[in-house]
């Protein structure tokens, strides 16, 4: 009998070992995603986040995800929602994913020492640029959206400036 738990034990520790492992691959792999897609107010030159983004990141090109798009009044939030439309913004290969996207967690309020619950979530999602999809970082907007003017055009800027 105490070979039959010895043996269990053993087993118990190498598979938590082997999921604390697995684990921390996932989260690693994860924080090298490169790829951030921006729909809002990170697009804007006179944003000085968006002025990070520039500095830190190379433009790749124009894209979109599915989902409704909504004005919060001073910046939109999107939700992703297949049933939606598409949400245009642009891909940005970060230079140094690890380092940016905390400091761009804290401009979206995302993350355990943020209010809670987050203001933006920052969540991977495929994102359509021409005839591929790839998986991009994107903040989506985490509150209720009742009572939220919805952007139907799916285009922030357009809609700032019309």
């Amino acid at each position: 009998m105490g070979a039959i738990k010895l043996y269990q034990d053993s087993y118990k520790h190498a598979y938590y070992k082997l999921l604390a492992l697995l684990t921390q691959k996932v989260y690693i792999s994860l924080m090298n995603i490169d790829l951030l897609f921006v729909y809002g107010t990170l697009l804007q030159n006179d944003n000085e986040f968006g002025r990070y983004l520039k500095k830190n990141a190379t433009l790749l090109t124009e894209g979109t995800f599915t989902g409704r798009l909504f004005d919060c009044c001073e910046y939109p939030g999107a939700l992703a929602d297949n049933a939606g439309y598409p949400i245009k913004g642009n891909v940005y290969r970060l230079a140094a994913p690890q380092t940016n996207l905390v400091v761009l967690d804290d401009y979206e309020g995302f993350g355990e020492k943020q209010e809670q619950p987050n203001l933006f979530i920052r969540q991977l999602t495929s994102v359509k640029t021409g005839n591929y999809e790839i998986e991009c970082w994107v903040y989506v907007y985490n509150l209720p959206v009742d009572g939220l003017k919805e952007i139907a055009s799916g285009d922030y800027n357009l809609y700032i400036n019309s």
